[in-house]
């Protein structure tokens, strides 16, 4: 019997490689995608340094583009578990200052090609399978300046509940991470990364920031328990009950 099959989009780093990882010590062949060739064959090398046996294949996509996402899934074979872990962190700023644009640019990078990959991953879903999308604690938090990361990832935060009736039996769900330490943080200044990163660790109840394994277990599991759907689930150490103290 062969094992149950895995698309991971969005598997080079942090969160997406974490879930890859938590996949493959469930037992199944994980196919991960990206759309940096470089990164995403390091990230299977690492998958692989600790599992030599791991059914692990990497195939760059950039899932911003139909085309290619539709080559994806007509080259695969029947998948069981798609998780959605794309990253598109444009959008952030207070309201006053916020440029339309970027704004424009987050929800072209993240929001749309979460709907469609979800739309032309249906022909090839289990039909019992299981879409797992990855949001952000911005849809749920009450930090000042993250309005736009909101909508960026509320508009797929609500779709869910819909998706979960009209998709049935596919069983549709999102996990929604709160700060975590991944690679996304390289990108800023090292004193701001550090400022932003204590400031959200006093913040949370817990008193830390989240660890990108942390996330990525929690995705699986949500994905493989078959009676779970059409559900959001916060993994963000208390962040959301907050109200602007991290900002």
């Amino acid at each position: 019997m062969s094992p149950p099959s895995a698309l991971i989009m969005g598997g080079s780093s942090g969160i997406g490689e974490a879930t890859a990882a938590a996949f493959l010590d469930g037992g199944a062949s994980v196919v991960v995608t990206a759309r940096r060739a470089d990164r995403l064959d390091s990230a299977c090398e690492r998958l692989r340094r600790v599992r030599p046996n791991a059914q692990v294949e990497a195939r760059t996509v950039d899932a911003t583009d139909p085309d290619q996402v539709r080559r994806l899934f007509a080259e695969l074979a029947t998948i069981d578990y798609l998780v959605l872990a794309l990253s598109g962190a444009s959008g952030a700023g207070a309201l006053r200052q916020l440029d339309l644009d970027d704004l424009r640019a987050g929800l072209e990078g993240k929001t749309l090609p979460y709907i469609a990959c979800v739309q032309l991953a249906l022909p090839s879903m289990r039909a019992d399978g299981s879409i797992t999308m990855v949001t952000a604690g911005s849809a749920q938090s009450l930090l000042p300046g993250t309005a736009g990361l909101a909508a960026v990832n509320g508009a797929l935060e609500a779709m869910v509940r819909p998706l979960a009736l009209e998709l049935a039996p596919i069983r549709i769900n999102a996990v929604s991470p709160g700060v975590i330490d991944t690679p996304w943080w390289d990108a800023m200044p090292a004193d701001r990364r550090d400022a932003m990163q204590r400031s959200a660790a006093d913040a949370c109840p817990v008193g830390r920031i989240g660890r990108p394994e942390e996330v990525g277990r929690l995705i699986y599991a949500l994905a493989t328990n078959g009676f779970i759907t059409g559900v959001v689930v916060p993994c963000d150490g208390g962040l959301r009950l907050t109200a602007g103290r991290a900002a």
